[in-house]
């Protein structure tokens, strides 16, 4: 092979030039550096460092494995809208079903229709204002729709030749308001001028001036006017209880006051002193009758039957129960049917009577009759709870079986009844002492009635009481019939309910508990026995009320009560003429006993007797009632007769106590 020069280069420049031109050179590999110089004292080691990383790499750093490279991303596919070389790499998608071309819009030959020819305006507008005018505005009043309206029609191939009719707004007119209310000057203003026609209107009178110049002249001859006279009690109205200490039994008439006490030399004075003492104020004749004015007796007669008849009828103290209580006494439980035994006696005791209170009344009575107080499951703690039919067939029961029994029979026989609950001054109560305060309020232990009876009228009852009693453990049986027949304010008084709505008082007031267990009198009361209501004697007019009476006080002691009403009949309600009543006393310092009869008009009685000869303090004083003289009845035995039997000698009498006193 022929030498082959090889070219002379002028410059390094140049012969770097041509090997970059030669395909086939390799530049040899690099030499072995030197390790850098350490580096200045001001410079850092990590700059030194990094001023030559290739080196110490190179050198001394192990040989690292490759590093994983990262996938390739496909690209995303160019859009239509961009141009350009990525355009041209990104594969297309797939092209959409081009939607159908519109179709082509005909080209109108037709002319556009000319709009009409705008006419002139003939509204006459007035000469401008002045800038201080203030006129309003009549331009601002038209609207432009109202001169030129515009068809509401869309389409362009009509064509409107007329021309149209402009048309005005109304003329403004005033609206008719009411009219404004006066303000407060102009009200002021017209308060005054009434006031002003008023004073004009009246009457002005001089007022009249005492003068101490001028004389009295007495009225010789001059009547004083007489006060207004109270008003009639009603028939109708129960009587009022003793709820503030005064009577229960309101009465037309009233005792003679008390007057000095004229003591007999002795009991066996004699008859004649006493009858002509009684006579004395009767033998004055009554003033005379105009003979005008009177009436017949028939009138007379007439009158006094009816009242006297609608007085009873409404006073249940005196009304004639006779009816329903026979009818209560035929059906007693043994005979009843077993299937439904209250409809029975709801049909037999209250199917007769029309009266709502003779249904009451006979059932009141059969419970008397034919359930018994349970003795044995009270005193033993073991009350059993019953239902209505099975304590009917039982025939005994406690408060609340009576309660439960009758409320069934009279729901049953279409009265409205509720059963009441609360507390009862009945077995086990104790009267408080001088002073002593009443227990905490707790209305419970016992169970009574309330039932609408005649007029709408609420009536409370206790079929319990009215049955008998209960004393030793033992019971009693005896008809009270006062449980049915007591006033509403009466039956209070040793009652409370557990629910107030149930005093059904006439007045409408509710007691307190404490006015209740006290009484209406603070101090302990006279003991009162039950054989003189049986007589008629109301205990709620009882005087002195209170239990003890001071001997040494000086006074006289007026000895007073009345019968239960002021038409209760002693022969026709009772069980015949009145017993003569009489107070016992022990004479003065208990030395001598002695029996004062008391005085009557029929319906009070009463007695005036001094304090220091009632007797000594710590012994008793009674009311009594004599009942047998000499082995014989002593009904209506007058205070005449007993003077005169005793005066006789050789005499026995028999006493029953009423009403008995602790002389302090």
């Amino acid at each position: 092979m022929a030498d082959v020069e090889e070219p002379k280069f002028n410059s390094l420049s140049d012969r770097i030039a041509a090997l970059n031109g030669q395909k086939n050179f390799t530049a040899p590999p690099p030499s072995a550096r030197r390790r850098p110089p350490p580096p200045p004292p001001g410079k850092p080691i990590a700059q030194v460092i990094a001023s030559d990383t290739n080196a110490l790499v190179t050198s001394k750093s192990p040989s690292l494995p490759a590093r994983p490279q990262k996938p390739i991303v496909p690209s995303l596919p160019q859009r239509t809208n961009t141009s350009g070389p990525t355009s041209q790499n990104s594969p297309s998608l797939p092209m959409r079903d081009a939607p159908p071309p519109l179709p082509g819009r005909k080209n109108s030959t037709l002319p556009s229709p000319a709009l009409p020819a705008r006419r002139a305006s003939t509204q006459p507008f007035p000469s401008r204002r002045g800038s201080n005018s203030s006129d309003v505005s009549h331009i601002s009043t038209i609207s432009n729709l109202s001169l030129n309206p515009v068809s509401s029609r869309t389409s362009t191939t009509s064509t409107e030749t007329q021309p149209t009719r402009r048309f005005l707004a109304p003329a403004l007119d005033q609206a008719k308001l009411p009219p404004l209310p006066p303000s407060r000057k102009e009200g002021e203003v017209q308060a005054a001028q009434r006031a002003a026609e008023r004073e004009a209107a009246e009457v002005i009178k001089a007022p009249l001036l005492s003068t101490r110049s001028a004389p009295v002249v007495p009225h010789v001859g001059s009547r004083p006017s007489l006060p207004p006279r109270l008003p009639s009690r009603p028939g109708n109205s129960p009587a009022p209880s003793q709820v503030d200490g005064n009577s229960s039994v309101s009465s037309r008439r009233l005792p003679p006051p008390p007057s000095a006490f004229v003591r007999p030399a002795s009991t066996f004075e004699s008859l004649k002193t006493h009858s002509t003492a009684s006579r004395g104020p009767r033998d004055e004749a009554p003033p005379p009758v105009p003979i005008s004015s009177r009436p017949t007796f028939a009138q007379i007669d007439a009158v006094t039957v009816r009242a006297s008849v609608n007085e009873v009828k409404s006073c249940l103290l005196c009304r004639d129960f006779s009816a329903p209580d026979s009818v209560a006494a035929q059906y007693p439980s043994h005979s009843l049917p077993r299937h439904d035994p209250v409809g029975y006696l709801a049909s037999v005791l209250c199917g007769p009577f029309q009266s709502p209170t003779d249904k009451a009344r006979a059932i009141f009575t059969w419970c008397h009759h034919n359930i018994a107080y349970n003795v044995e499951e009270f005193f033993g703690k073991c009350i059993k709870g019953r239902s209505v039919d099975e304590t009917i067939f039982h025939g005994k029961a406690v408060c609340q079986g009576y309660a439960e029994v009758y409320r069934a029979i009279a729901e049953r026989a279409g009265l409205q009844c509720v059963l009441v609950s609360g507390h009862g001054k009945g077995y086990g109560y104790t009267p408080l002492g001088s002073g002593e305060p009443p227990p905490r309020k707790n209305p419970t232990g016992h169970a009574w009635n309330a039932v609408c009876i005649d007029n709408g009228e609420w009536k409370l009852l206790d079929a319990c009481w009215g049955a008998g009693s209960v004393g030793n453990q033992q019971y009693h049986k005896g008809f009270n019939p006062k449980m049915f027949c007591l006033s509403n304010e009466q039956f209070g008084l040793k009652h409370f309910p557990s629910n107030e709505a149930y005093f059904f008082r006439s007045d409408g007031r509710i007691p307190t508990w404490e006015e209740y267990y006290i009484g209406p009198m603070q101090a302990e009361k006279a003991e009162f026995y039950g054989t003189a209501g049986d007589e008629g004697v109301s205990e709620y007019t009882f005087s002195p009320a209170e239990k003890h009476i001071p001997v040494y006080s000086g006074e006289v002691v007026r000895f007073q009560f009345s019968k239960i009403c002021e038409h209760w009949d002693p022969e026709r309600h009772g069980k015949g003429k009145s017993y003569l009543l009489l107070i016992k006393i022990q004479g003065v310092d208990g030395r001598k006993e002695d029996m004062v009869p008391l005085e009557t008009d029929g319906f009070w009685w009463w007695t005036d007797i001094p304090a220091r000869d009632l007797g000594a303090p710590g012994q008793n004083v009674f009311l009594y009632a004599l009942t047998t003289v000499n082995n014989k009845d002593a009904r209506g035995v007058t205070k005449e007769e007993f003077f005169r039997t005793k005066s006789g000698g050789g005499y026995s009498m028999s006493w029953a106590v009423f009403a008995k006193w602790e002389l302090a």
